[in-house]
């Protein structure tokens, strides 16, 4: 298990703003990292009403189940533990959340674990790139019927991370238009597709 608060700046892309930022960072295709992330909650959305998300995201060889909570406009405790493949796979199939750290958390919330169901999944191609203290990402996620692009800064110091996303927008020329998370713009895409 792994329990870290998580700072992140997030602003939304046009596809040739990404492409550009490939370029620019002279990215080649195999830094190019694909991730799955695969969507939980209740019929009753008990984990949206609290401002939380859960998730399975698959890279590579690597399973994680995450426990995101809102803390603060940019921060949010993540709560991780790490799966195997048969353990993820029970959990798609709805059969139950494994007895660790996240299934803790949940508990502290009432939350039903044996009511929680995978809802939807999410493919992102993913670029990571230590920058200025932090990490820098440049992300393409595909879902539904949906292509979208943004930028992340991810750093350890809310006030010096805005400052340098800042600067780095607007030495891109980056219009600063921040992105909702991908399980929000998730969520619309499927409320839209079932009206």
């Amino acid at each position: 298990m792994t329990q870290q608060i998580e700072i992140e700046f997030k602003n939304v892309l046009t596809k040739r703003q990404y492409e550009q930022l490939l370029e620019a960072f002279s990215i080649k295709n195999e830094q190019i990292i694909r991730q799955v992330n695969h969507y939980f909650d209740t019929k009753e959305n008990d984990l949206k009403q609290i401002h939380s998300a859960l998730r399975i995201r698959v890279v590579e060889d690597s399973i994680e189940f995450t426990l995101k909570e809102k803390a603060s406009k940019h921060q949010h405790l993540e709560t991780t533990d790490y799966l195997t493949s048969e353990e993820a796979d029970r959990m798609l199939a709805g059969e139950g959340v494994p007895p660790y750290s996240v299934n803790e958390r949940l508990a502290l919330f009432n939350i039903p674990v044996g009511e929680l169901h995978c809802y939807g999944s999410l493919t992102t191609d993913r670029v990571e790139i230590p920058y200025k203290g932090g990490l820098l990402v440049f992300d393409h996620s595909f879902y539904l019927h949906c292509d979208d692009y943004e930028v992340e800064y991810e750093t350890h110091d809310e006030a010096v991370g805005k400052e340098i996303f800042s600067e780095f927008l607007a030495h891109h020329a980056i219009e600063p238009q921040p992105a909702q998370k991908k399980i929000v713009r998730f969520m619309m895409a499927l409320n839209n597709q079932k009206g």
